[in-house]
């Protein structure tokens, strides 16, 4: 089962403020757009739902911006990409229409494949993939000069 792109970024987001939860200050859209090269728009929208969410507190206005709304310990991932993907059906069977539909067994087996791979997702909190922070820290550019600036 693969992500859309949309998940992937959304978990890359909360994974980036994760890292940083001990900031003072708010994150801004500008920076992530920055660090993960997405259009303003893709991230805006991201931030956007996972404000609706609860994942993140945002504020708006001038001085706004947002952060984790939840410990990092607290957001599974299995949930967050259950929230975050518009489906997890791993086929469609009715588009184009398949004639195998009344009998086919593969549905049920890969209905059971999507259940095992949220049961391991299920284990595992946005606290446990950012474990290696420091890792995590060092691969990231040095935004004081150019993004920070912007504000």
């Amino acid at each position: 089962m693969q992500l859309t792109r949309y998940t992937d970024f959304g978990i890359r987001i909360l994974m980036y403020l994760a890292v940083q939860s001990e900031r003072e200050s708010l994150f801004r859209i500008a920076e992530v757009t920055s660090v993960f090269d997405l259009s303003s728009n893709h991230v805006a929208k991201i931030i956007h739902q996972l404000g609706k969410m609860g994942y993140l507190q945002t504020v708006r206005g001038k001085s706004g911006g947002f952060r984790l709304a939840k410990a990092a310990d607290e957001v599974l991932i299995g949930q967050l990409v259950r929230d975050l993907e518009h489906s997890l059906s791993p086929i469609d069977c009715e588009s184009p229409y398949c004639r195998f539909t009344p009998i086919c067994r593969l549905k049920g087996v890969l209905g059971q494949a999507v259940t095992a791979y949220l049961a391991v997702l299920d284990q595992y909190t946005l606290a446990d993939i950012v474990s290696n922070k420091s890792d995590i820290l060092s691969t990231l550019p040095d935004l004081s000069i150019s993004v920070l600036q912007l504000d």
